[in-house]
């Protein structure tokens, strides 16, 4: 009983905590209130994950309602491993935010940023741990709903247009979400995933289903950003408040990812994925993205908005390994879903501790930048390293098994555009450098200095971690394969 009612607070806390630290005065007293709610929650979920990694379940029946008819949380390796990657970042991200919160957001504003930070964290954490997919779509728009609120607190005017689009596009993806759940629900009268999963193998022909089944997948792939439909996310990232980028990136398209693998291939399965144009359409809009948002990433002139087109980019390699929908691709999303979290927020770190000296992220201010600030370009130099795929770095391993994936099936275009993709990484990955390094000074950066020890910290613990699951990966791989197998995935 104490192990549900842990895996319970995870949740809980946080929702309490967030009304209490919009009243709290100034601006240190609510971020020492977020900061010790993420680093309880992180606490927890490394908790949960050591007690479900050998295979246990935690199930928890809110109420005291039984499911299917209550609503569950379900705890599984594969949830509590997201849960962890969201209460980590935070907990890692609110050293972040204590100076950049203080320049970049009004003080009689404080209080209510960290109160949607923590709905956020809310919403995000929600969505891991629920059993029941209509609790899922709440917890997805409370997370969504408090996102456009932070993404809106950002310095320029054109971050409330940018938080419009979001809003627009997000309110689209939970429209035919909510659909898709209607159609599904009234072919199977349960909302429980673990007895949809059950219900849904005898009526896998049946229209109604197939057509919900497209719903839920559309509205899950716009709060994925999955290229095409990720034209609301380089804006939102480039003018949210650096500390919002950092965590965003880092955790809300990658709980959207989760969403899309429990769903796809746990409460469906993979064998009505195969009786379906699914997999294709995912090798084909991952590849794409991978390609397209790349080339895209090399052409633009900001940091900001060059790191957001290569998420979608990563993105696209998440969502090829699910197409690809055997051990070694599913094992491959997983696992790159933890390894992205590391490396993009890392970059958006980084970025965050520019645009605080020098107060933009555009290239033509940020020229002899490296020479000035040695630790930040070292956290870009490495981050970018794990981000391309270099051997002794996160990212090599995911690509690596994404790879093998791909030569397992003898797809060998598929290997060489994920090759090619890791090419164009090294092309707009140099553009940052250069002009960091290798340009004059220019006259914003004369006088510019390192960024403040509570900022180099956190950016420092994501990168030497890039460096650490590069060289040891059993605690990756051990629970990506665990996921493989929870989720009914076979070759």
């Amino acid at each position: 009983m104490i192990e549900q009612n842990l895996s319970l607070l995870l949740v809980v806390i946080p929702l309490l905590a967030a009304p209490v630290t919009a009243i709290l005065p100034g601006s240190r007293v609510p971020w020492l209130c977020t900061l010790i709610i993420t680093w309880l929650c992180f606490l927890l979920s490394i908790w949960q994950l050591s007690v479900v990694i050998d295979g246990n379940i935690i199930s928890y029946e809110l109420g005291g309602w039984s499911p299917p008819w209550g609503i569950e949380y379900r705890i599984d390796a594969l949830n509590a491993y997201i849960s962890l990657i969201v209460a980590g970042i935070a907990a890692i991200t609110l050293p972040f935010a204590l100076r950049t919160v203080e320049k970049e957001i009004p003080l009689r504003q404080t209080g209510l940023f960290y109160a949607a930070f923590l709905l956020c964290l809310v919403g995000l954490l929600g969505i891991a741990q629920t059993g029941d997919i209509f609790n899922l779509f709440v917890f997805l728009e409370i997370s969504s709903l408090s996102s456009y609120a932070l993404i809106a607190m950002g310095e320029q005017r054109r971050a409330l247009t940018a938080a419009y689009q979001y809003l627009i596009m997000g309110t689209i993806g939970a429209t035919f979400f909510l659909i898709g759940i209607g159609f599904v629900y009234s072919e199977t009268g349960t909302l429980n995933m673990m007895d949809l999963h059950q219900l849904l193998l005898p009526i896998y022909d049946h229209r109604t289903i197939h057509t919900g089944f497209a719903f839920i997948v559309v509205g899950i792939a716009l709060k994925l950003a999955l290229f095409p439909l990720h034209l609301w996310l380089p804006n939102a990232y480039k003018y949210a408040p650096s500390v919002i980028s950092v965590f965003l990136a880092a955790t809300a398209t990658k709980v959207a990812v989760y969403a899309m693998l429990r769903i796809v291939f746990g409460v469906f399965s993979s064998e009505f994925v195969d009786i379906t144009p699914t997999n294709h359409m995912f090798i084909v809009l991952g590849l794409s993205g991978v390609i397209v948002a790349s080339i895209a990433a090399i052409y633009q002139d900001d940091v900001k908005r060059l790191l957001a087109y290569s998420s979608v980019a990563q993105i696209g390699y998440m969502v090829l390994g699910m197409g690809l929908a055997t051990t070694l691709g599913i094992t491959a999303t997983v696992v790159h879903v933890f390894n992205h979290a590391l490396m993009k927020g890392a970059l958006f770190m980084a970025c965050g501790a520019l645009v605080y000296r020098v107060g933009s992220s555009q290239f033509d201010k940020l020229e002899g930048l490296g020479r000035k600030m040695p630790w930040t370009f070292a956290a870009i130099c490495i981050g970018g390293l794990s981000l391309i795929g270099v051997p002794g770095t996160a990212g090599f391993i995911s690509k690596w098994y994404l790879v093998i994936a791909a030569l397992e099936q003898q797809a060998w275009l598929i290997a060489f555009m994920i090759v090619l993709g890791s090419l164009l990484a090294v092309v707009y990955i140099w553009k940052i450098i250069e002009i960091m390094f290798f340009h004059a000074d220019s006259a914003s950066t004369t006088a510019v200095k390192e960024a403040p020890i509570s900022m180099l910290v956190p950016m420092w613990v994501l990168v030497i971690a890039n460096i650490y699951f590069g060289l040891n990966t059993e605690l990756m791989l051990s629970v990506a394969n665990t996921a493989a197998q929870i989720l009914g995935v076979s070759d």
